[in-house]
């Protein structure tokens, strides 16, 4: 019994001396970051702009491969199944914790099968109306909502994205009904709430900023617990009167969930020196993402809340899983 009690202590000591060498040596060649969003796109941008500061840390290029489709879970599904070698990552949105309640046959578990790393930011969302409606605050346009039930439409990015979820949380909040109108993607809601054919959009705010600059778009509130720099005369939801209405967008880096721990911790550590570096911070900020700071530890238990959150957010819209 002793023997056998000495040969597990020692066949642990082994693993765990194993991982830690192999920490030390990582990397030892390039990495993988799947982006399950398309190129260009914001998350894409911070992604590449935060990738290119760890390469030149870690010595070895971080290749980026957008692989979008399916509610982003075709790119997670990758990273879910690669090899937890620490050479393959994850670079996903909210949408990470929205999928296990939109998608009956999803072949991974967001929170089992990742291990967080660290989140890249936060992004508050911005209500935004057309100038044309004459609403100066969003008290006008629940007003407006209440005066005439259902009447009311409002856009999103499409069904059960954050962009969507952003306005159900809202629309709980303030207790009005409106239509939604899921579109193909921001442009196509930009345009659509510009011209007025729709009522209301809560888009991410480094989307929304430079359209209510212009005057194209009027900006009623920002649904984040701070407001944000880029419309910093913009309240939050709460300083509005509407509890309960923050659904702001995160962006993070997530691995396979058997990795070495010495590994997420050394990425960790490494993504964190690189998020305060003077130029990537400039970049993220003109892009309208705040900081977030969360150790892994912390990063997997806000994503496992925001699965639940999701679930219920879903459930209340009528949504039903596909």
């Amino acid at each position: 019994m002793q023997s056998m009690l000495l040969m597990r202590v020692l066949t642990l000591g082994l693993t765990v001396a194993a991982f830690t060498a192999e920490a030390q040596t990582w990397p030892s060649k390039p990495l993988r970051a799947i982006v399950p969003i398309a190129p260009g796109s914001m998350a894409d941008i911070a992604g590449r702009v935060v990738f290119e500061q760890l390469s030149t840390q870690l010595g070895q290029p971080v290749i980026v491969e957008n692989r979008p489709g399916a509610g982003q879970t075709i790119g997670a599904g990758v990273v879910a199944r690669s090899e937890p070698d620490g050479y393959t990552l994850l670079l996903n949105s909210s949408a990470h914790a929205i999928a296990p309640s939109l998608h009956l046959h999803l072949n991974y578990h967001p929170a089992r099968d990742f291990a967080a790393v660290i989140p890249l930011g936060i992004v508050p969302n911005v209500l935004v109306v057309p100038p044309a409606r004459g609403w100066k605050t969003v008290g006008e346009l629940v007003a407006a909502a209440r005066a005439k039930p259902g009447a009311m439409n409002y856009a999103s990015a499409g069904v059960g994205t954050a962009t969507h979820l952003s306005a159900e949380r809202f629309r709980s909040s303030a207790g009005i009904e409106a239509v939604h109108v899921p579109l193909k993607g921001g442009s196509e809601v930009l345009t659509e709430v510009m011209t007025g054919r729709v009522d209301f959009f809560f888009g991410p705010v480094g989307v929304v900023a430079p359209r209510v600059r212009e005057g194209k778009l009027t900006a009623l509130v920002v649904n984040g617990a701070q407001r944000s720099s880029l419309l910093p005369d913009v309240p939050t939801a709460l300083e509005a009167g509407f509890a309960n209405a923050e659904y702001p967008l995160w962006l993070g880096v997530l691995l396979p969930a058997k990795t070495p721990r010495a590994i997420v911790e050394k990425l960790h550590r490494e993504t964190l020196k690189a998020l305060q570096e003077p130029k990537v911070k400039h970049k993220l900020a003109t892009l309208g993402i705040d900081p977030m700071v969360m150790n892994p530890t912390e990063f997997d238990a806000h994503v496992d809340k925001e699965i639940a959150v999701n679930a219920a957010l879903v459930n209340a819209a009528g949504l039903k899983p596909q």
